[in-house]
C-alpha cells in the first residue's frame, strides 16, 4: 500500500517539472506592444553597431522579476564560490567567445548554480521517495548527484557548441577565401570586402566578420581586429588565413592571390580532417558488428545443432 508521504514526494517532483515547463512557456512569449523607433532601424544597422545586434536578437520576457531580484544577491554570491572552487575561468571565457555566446563568465557560473539548484530541487523530490522505500543512503546521494550532474551538464553544453560553431567556421573558411579574393581581384578594399562578405552570407564566419567590421568602424586598424578575431575563435585555417593576410597587407603583397592559396590549404585541411573522421567512424561502427551482430550469428548457427545433439542423446 502507497503512503501519503509518497505521494507528497510525487507531488512535489511533478510540480517543480509543471512549474518549469510554464515558466518557459511564459518566457518563450513575445511582449505584446509595438516596436519602438531604435527596434525597426536595428536590422539596418548591424554592420556598423554591436548594440543594434544585440538588439535584433530574439528577446523574452522575465516571468517573475520579482523572484530574480530577490535571489539575485544569492546566486552572485554562489556564482562567485562556485568560480572559486572550479576555477577555469579562462577556459570557460575561451569557450563562451568560441561559442558566440553573449554570456560573460558570470553570468555562466550563474546558469550553473541555477541548474545545480534544479537538480537539487528534484533530488530531493526524489530522495522523499526513497526514504519511504528504506532506502536512506540514496535519498542522501540522489540531491547531491543531481546537482553535480546540472553543473558539469552546462560545461558539457558549453564545450559542445564551442566545437561545433568552431568546426562550422572552419568549413566555412575555403568558401569565404575564395569570396573574398574574388572581391578584392575586382578592385575592392579589403574593408569593403569584408563588409560585402559580412552582408551576403548567413554562417559563423560571417558574423564573426561584421564583429571585425564593428571594430574597424570604431577605429581599430584592419589587421588588428582580424588578429583579435583570430585569437577569439582559435580556428587553426582561420588564424593561418589571417596571419599570412596581415603579413601581405604589411609587405604590400598581392592580397588576392595569397587567399587563393590559403583558400586551397583550407580545403586540403578539410580533406584530411574527412578522411580522418571518416578512419574514427569506420571503428566505432565495428562495435555493434562485434559486440551485437557477430554473438547473434554465432547463436542461430550453434544453437540449432546444439539441441539436435541433446535431443539425440
Amino acid at each position: 500500500m502507497v503512503s501519503l508521504t509518497e505521494y507528497v514526494g510525487l507531488a512535489i517532483v511533478l510540480g517543480c517539472l509543471l512549474g518549469t515547463g510554464l515558466w518557459s512557456m511564459t518566457a518563450a512569449m513575445p511582449r505584446l506592444r509595438a516596436p519602438r523607433l531604435s527596434e525597426r532601424i536595428a536590422p539596418y544597422l548591424l554592420d556598423i553597431s554591436d548594440e543594434a545586434r544585440q538588439m535584433t536578437q530574439r528577446r523574452v520576457a522575465d516571468p517573475l522579476p520579482v523572484l530574480g531580484r530577490l535571489l539575485g544577491p544569492s546566486i552572485s554570491r554562489a556564482a562567485n564560490l562556485l568560480s572559486a572552487t572550479l576555477g577555469g575561468n579562462v577556459s570557460v571565457a575561451k569557450w563562451l567567445a568560441q561559442s558566440g555566446s553573449p554570456l560573460t563568465v558570470q553570468q555562466f557560473r550563474a546558469r550553473q548554480v541555477l541548474a545545480a539548484s534544479a537538480g537539487l530541487v528534484v533530488g530531493i523530490g526524489f530522495g522523499v521517495v526513497l526514504v519511504q522505500n528504506s532506502r536512506p543512503m540514496a535519498a542522501v546521494a540522489m540531491p547531491i548527484v543531481l546537482a553535480v550532474t546540472g553543473v558539469i551538464a552546462c560545461d558539457l553544453v558549453l564545450r559542445r557548441r564551442a566545437t561545433t560553431r568552431v568546426s562550422q567556421i572552419s568549413e566555412e573558411v575555403p568558401t569565404v577565401l575564395e569570396f573574398l579574393s574574388l572581391s578584392l581581384s575586382a578592385g575592392e578594399g579589403i574593408t569593403d570586402a569584408l563588409r560585402r562578405i559580412a552582408r551576403v552570407g548567413s554562417g559563423e564566419l560571417s558574423v564573426e566578420l561584421r564583429r571585425v567590421l564593428v571594430d574597424t568602424s570604431a577605429g581599430v586598424p584592419v589587421a588588428d581586429a582580424l588578429t583579435t578575431c583570430a585569437g577569439r575563435v582559435d580556428s587553426p585555417s582561420l588564424t593561418r588565413a589571417i596571419e599570412q593576410m596581415c603579413a601581405a597587407m604589411e609587405h604590400g603583397s598581392p592580397i588576392a592571390q595569397v587567399l587563393r592559396a590559403q583558400a586551397q590549404d583550407a580545403r586540403d585541411d578539410l580533406k584530411r580532417t574527412l578522411l580522418e573522421a571518416a578512419g574514427r567512424k569506420e571503428v566505432a561502427m565495428l562495435v555493434p558488428l562485434v559486440l551485437l551482430i557477430l554473438p547473434l550469428s554465432i547463436a542461430f548457427a550453434l544453437l540449432p545443432g546444439i539441441f539436435v545433439l541433446r535431443a539425440g542423446f
